[in-house]
């Protein structure tokens, strides 16, 4: 019986955008299982708890039966040998993700040589899409409507009353 091809979607997923789905539907048909993991760490100044976040998510990638949600803290490549995954997917918008993303991929092979990093681009209309800029037009009270899941925009416009 050949193995799974288990691939991790790491991320803060906060919140999880359209440009996040894109990546995470267009996987779902090259591997068989994907497992979207939000961190857990707080580096970053998150809008949502890890908890709403994770609801987020799964309520917007229920349409694909072969995605799993989780989440990690710690080393990625420890939880990618926890789950038995060999390969880490990562988003790729511009030369400047390209860079920090290098450096990950290659310190992850240096710690676990048997997990590889695969790099996606987005669709063209997603490519300059980030939670930053999703999280800073709703606070303005601009129209999301087309940028993230109905879950997230619902939430994020309950945040701004």
């Amino acid at each position: 019986m050949p193995e799974l091809r288990v691939a991790i979607y790491p991320g803060s997923f906060d919140p999880i955008t359209n440009g996040h789905l894109d990546l995470i539907e267009r996987a779902s048909k090259q591997f068989d299982e994907l497992i979207v993991a939000a961190l857990q760490h707080d580096s970053k100044r998150a809008t949502f708890s890890l908890e709403e976040r994770l609801e987020l998510v799964r309520d917007a990638v229920a349409p694909f039966a072969n995605v799993t949600v989780d989440s990690f803290d710690g080393l990625l490549v420890d939880f990618a040998r926890e789950k038995g995954a060999k390969l880490i997917l990562r988003g790729i918008r511009a030369i400047s993700d390209y860079e920090y993303e290098l450096q990950m991929a290659l310190m992850n092979r240096k710690l676990e040589p048997s997990v590889e990093t695969i790099f996606m681009l987005p669709s063209a209309r997603y490519s300059y899409l980030s939670s930053r800029l999703v999280k800073e037009v709703a606070s303005h009270g601009g129209d999301i409507t087309s940028l993230v899941p109905p879950c997230v925009a619902e939430r994020l416009r309950a945040i701004q009353r």
